[in-house]
């Protein structure tokens, strides 16, 4: 639902320091940081970049040391703001990382006006002087819990998505599957396609998408297990479809647990047990790396409990 009180315009400034040379202004925006030549022309109409305090046109060469300065013209948020608990993992200049709680959605939909997590940061960004569009650049079910990268100008935002579509960003899951996994670890590699008339439930079957999932056993119980899963691609539902296809399907996933694997812990686990656990990926500005975890949730903790 937008938000009819409309607001101004404000100025997101972005400021760079090269640790590197031997290329354009322009092809170092373009090539280095992933900023689309849409935006580099928008920019250089409004004498948007500066590199050392002057304005640079695009041919100019950039050197060690030098210092870019970018003024991004952002348009307001248009969601309205609802104070919420926000668990913070991680923040700086350029990002917010969020630990989302199960439940919760993540963006305004037909059903969820003001109660998803996109009004919370929008209270929270206008607390700290901000008021922009909310970017994620990660996306989790509504009963999927962990960790979300929200980027706080457009720049972070292009080159988050550029290092994701690099696969750059190293993204590990904790969840918990009927049954005891024998093998220590494996790879699936299976290849996932969305028949139709399936009703959003996607299978195993060549004519799909190439896909890969790693997992590690970290605990065994009576009647499940404990997994780390590392996703190599990024293609929907891919954890639960490829555990699933092993013949343990995450506890709580109704949409991939078949009737045999029913057991006790439906009854009180109402949710699929897949946690986002940790990222790995490079910062934005500083270029450094970042590994950021988060804590798994309560709900998550109590299947350590024998049953």
């Amino acid at each position: 639902m937008l938000d009819p009180n409309k607001q101004s315009s404000t100025t997101i400034t972005h400021i760079i320091e090269i640790s590197e040379e031997g290329c354009s202004l322009k092809d170092f925006l373009r090539d280095h940081y992933g900023i689309s030549s849409r935006l580099l022309s928008k920019m250089k109409k409004g004498r948007q970049i500066k590199m050392n305090g002057q304005y640079a046109p695009y041919h100019t060469q950039v050197y060690r040391g030098d210092e870019i300065k970018m003024n991004f013209e952002e348009d307001p948020n248009a969601y309205p703001r609802v104070p919420m608990d926000l668990e913070i993992a991680y923040e700086d200049l350029d990002l917010l990382i969020l630990n989302k709680q199960p439940g919760v959605v993540t963006h305004p939909t037909r059903g969820h006006h003001e109660d998803t997590l996109t009004n919370g940061v929008v209270d929270y960004f206008q607390q700290i002087g901000l008021n922009m569009k909310i970017r994620f650049v990660n996306r989790l079910d509504m009963n999927t819990s962990g960790l979300l990268i929200v980027a706080k100008n457009p720049f972070a935002h292009f080159d988050l998505m550029k290092q994701m579509q690099e696969d750059l960003v190293i993204k590990h899951y904790l969840t918990w599957v009927h049954g005891v996994v024998e093998k220590d670890q494996g790879v699936i590699e299976g290849r996932i396609f969305n028949p139709e008339g399936s009703q959003g439930r996607r299978i195993i079957d060549p004519r799909g998408q190439d896909s890969k999932t790693g997992y590690k056993v970290l605990e065994r119980k009576k009647n499940r297990t404990l997994l780390k899963v590392r996703l190599y691609t990024g293609r929907t539902h891919q954890i639960r479809v490829h555990l699933s296809s092993l013949g343990h399907p995450i506890i709580g996933d109704t949409l991939y647990c078949d009737s045999k694997n029913q057991v006790i812990e439906e009854e009180y686990f109402p949710r699929q047990a897949l946690h986002a656990y940790e990222l790995e990926f490079f910062q934005p500005r500083y270029r450094t790396k970042l590994q950021v975890e988060a804590s798994m949730p309560k709900d998550m903790k109590n299947l350590y409990q024998d049953s």
